[in-house]
């Protein structure tokens, strides 16, 4: 039990991670970017090329990082802001899954689609925690994570770029009249979320092998995660991937008949689950229209 609850919050802070990315997103510019699990791909294959180039692993996910932000900008401005200006929401959904499709397509092109190793960020080995087995890479995933979620708790709270953020996100309007650009603050929010998919495409990397498929199931259950902590809630994102990670493995190991085949299930059904019963997620506010 301990065994699973710990690889459950292992890999649940790599849900939260994408998770927060795609929340990121949502609260920037109110859209689902489903291209978010391509985009963290594409950054462990980025990080991938650049230790092949003789960068180190950290080095390397640093200058992948950069290099998410100012694509997921570019395409912020180019693909996505024309369409949230006109309030076009199917729109943005299709563009982003022709997006998905796309990135997975080029990443196929020019890495081939060949299983590829990436070296751990945190070595290789174990560390034994109250009798429990913990790979030293899982442990450096949760703080890592919990490393990134500081870092935008303190711009959120503390910073004057954090406050225009929050602004533009609540008030548009008057955050413009106020002198805010909430042009900029929005494509701020799509860089930030390329940087953190990076890092997480980076992360589990090393646990799953890189290769085109590999972020797809993870985007499900980081999906799941940012229904359930709430759509608008960074916090509810980390605490949503810890959950959804600790029930999947616990669902694998102990219901019969799931295994690891069915365990995908239970993300469809926490996502079913919440828009049903909670739409707003657990730390997600409950939105009033005045009519």
């Amino acid at each position: 039990m301990l065994q699973q609850l710990a690889d459950g919050i292992a890999t649940g802070a790599i849900y939260g991670a994408l998770a927060l990315a795609i929340v990121l997103v949502y609260r920037a510019s109110r859209t689902l970017n489903f291209a978010q699990g391509e985009l963290a791909l594409l950054g462990a294959y980025v990080s991938w090329q650049f230790t092949g180039w003789g960068l180190p692993i950290w080095s390397a996910m640093a200058a992948s990082m950069a290099v998410l932000a100012l694509l997921c900008v570019g395409l912020e401005r180019v693909l996505f802001r024309p369409l949230v200006r006109r309030h076009q929401h199917l729109p943005l959904i299709i563009v982003s899954l022709g997006l998905m499709i796309a990135i997975n397509a080029l990443i196929g092109w020019i890495w081939t689609y060949q299983t590829k190793e990436v070296p751990a960020l945190f070595g290789t080995g174990a560390v034994d925690l109250a009798g429990t087995a913990v790979s030293r890479q899982d442990i450096g995933i949760v703080f890592a994570v919990l490393g990134v979620a500081l870092l935008l708790a303190v711009l959120f709270r503390f910073t004057r770029t954090g406050l225009r953020m929050r602004a533009a996100v609540s008030a548009p309007e008057s955050a413009e009249l106020s002198g805010v650009s909430t042009g900029r603050m929005m494509s701020l929010g799509w860089a930030l979320s390329g940087a953190i998919g990076a890092v997480a495409g980076t992360l589990i990397a090393p646990e799953l092998f890189l290769h085109p498929g590999m972020m797809a199931p993870v985007l499900i259950y980081a999906f799941a995660a940012a229904t359930l902590g709430g759509l608008d809630s960074p916090v509810g994102a980390l605490v949503g991937g810890v959950i959804v990670g600790v029930i999947e493995n616990l669902a694998g190991s102990y219901l019969p008949g799931v295994g690891g085949e069915l365990k995908q299930i239970f993300a469809l059904v926490i996502i079913v689950g919440v828009l049903l019963l909670r739409p707003q997620g657990l730390f997600g506010r409950k939105e009033l229209v005045r009519v």
